[in-house]
């Protein structure tokens, strides 16, 4: 797929962004979850568990949040909006129907990012209407991109294995 990435990413930090949508992945189900107290990379995921499924559900204040056509449109839209406005590079994203990945590059802790993400395409999404109290999940998974062939695999992985294509970016500036 890519062979190059852009000279400039090189002075920033780049970051693999994985979030998902309010409801649409509760801890204990059967894709797995990780334990945030161990969340060490390689360490098996948490085993799937109905009976802490449907603790969670009941605990939920409103229905799943899910993405749909126009929804993710929209998102994929204010990423690159936001990161244009941030001067953040964005080298992928990918807009599914439950959750969200971008590979970006920039100056400022990922954290900030996932804020501005989410806080950029809520707001497009409530001027689309309708109005929803919670879209996305409280926290996001921020993998710290420290090569250029892990930068490259973050890329692929949100470009060719997320299944069919929904709402996808992938920078212009990559070589081919």
């Amino acid at each position: 797929m890519t062979s190059g990435l852009p000279r400039r990413y090189a002075d920033h930090v780049t970051y693999l962004i994985t979030f998902s949508c309010y409801g649409t992945h509760l801890r204990g189900d059967e894709r797995g979850s990780v334990d945030r107290r161990q969340a060490i990379p390689g360490l098996p995921s948490i085993e799937p568990n109905e009976r802490q499924v449907e603790a969670n559900r009941s605990r939920m204040t409103i229905a799943a949040y899910e993405l749909n056509e126009g929804d993710r449109a929209v998102v994929i839209a204010s990423i690159r909006e936001t990161c244009a406005y941030h001067g953040w590079g964005l080298l992928a994203a990918h807009v599914r129907t439950e959750h969200v990945h971008v590979v970006v590059y920039a100056e400022v802790n990922p954290e900030s990012v996932v804020r501005d993400l989410k806080t950029y395409a809520s707001r497009r999404l409530n001027e689309r209407g309708p109005r929803v109290e919670k879209r996305w999940t409280r926290r996001a998974s921020t993998r710290w991109l420290k090569t250029r062939e892990s930068v490259l695999a973050a890329i692929r992985y949100v470009a060719e294995e997320q299944g069919n294509p929904m709402a996808l970016h992938v920078s212009d500036d990559l070589a081919v």
